[in-house]
């Protein structure tokens, strides 16, 4: 059953309305009615509830709150990934295949090597549209947050963020020691965790921006003998991180 979103300011008491894209959602894809049960959850506060809907309309839909739900979606793990802006649609795959893995935050990074170049208008819209599907991710996927999208940020912000994570892995092809593993298993046992995970463009990340990001704390890492696709990468680092320490 696929989740829905609301805001604290949405829940009165035990009623819950819902509005906009939830409503077209609900009632015209689905075809749910009245008397059916659905899942919403507070994205101010995480807290699940199962629900009766109790009334229908074209502006919105009214919902009765059964009981609250004990859910255990969310891992303990927080990952943020830093990714090198990708061209086409790439970003977008990356966003809706992480979220589904339980990615907590996406940081689109300008690289050296970054074929796009956005401006601030086709940024505010790419952003939206990335935020989107973050949201749709989060819902299918019965995550208990929508994750973050942050805005594009430029390689010194970046090596200003590392100091903020317990770990920070860059994917380099270049290196041939480090694995993913061998990286994880030095926060193994700790709690609450923070992980960035930095990953470069289409073209890779350019040695002199390696330097400089190893120096601020990142630790290479190899993912094995094969080059992996940009949007391949992250999809691949998030499992792994999932199964060795969740």
């Amino acid at each position: 059953m696929p989740k829905f979103f609301v805001k604290t300011n949405q829940i009165n008491k035990n009623r819950i309305t819902l509005y906009e894209d939830d409503v077209n959602h609900i009632a015209n894809v689905l075809r749910k009615q009245i008397g059916e049960e659905i899942n919403i959850c507070n994205m101010d506060t995480s807290e699940n509830f199962l629900c009766k809907i109790k009334e229908i309309s074209k502006e919105n839909i009214e919902c009765e709150i059964i009981k609250t739900l004990k859910s255990e979606t969310e891992s303990s793990i927080d990952i943020t990934i830093f990714q090198g802006l990708p061209k086409a649609e790439k970003m977008e795959l990356i966003i809706q295949k992480c979220t589904e893995l339980g990615v907590n935050t996406f940081v689109p990074v300008q690289m050296e090597r970054c074929i796009v170049k956005l401006d601030t208008k086709s940024e505010i819209k790419k952003l939206d549209r990335w935020k989107k599907i973050a949201e749709t991710a989060a819902k299918q996927s019965g995550r208990d947050i929508i994750p973050k999208v942050e805005n594009i940020i430029n390689l010194q912000k970046l090596l200003y963020s590392i100091q903020k994570y317990d770990i920070v892995l860059l994917a380099y092809e270049n290196e041939k020691e480090n694995t993913l593993k061998n990286a994880l298993n030095t926060v193994k046992g700790k709690e609450n965790l923070k992980i960035g995970v930095i990953i470069g463009p289409e073209g890779g990340i350019e040695e002199k921006e390696v330097e400089q990001l190893v120096k601020a704390g990142a630790q290479r890492i190899t993912l094995g003998k094969r080059i992996l696709r940009t949007e391949t990468v992250g999809i691949v680092i998030s499992s792994i991180i999932t199964y060795e320490l969740e």
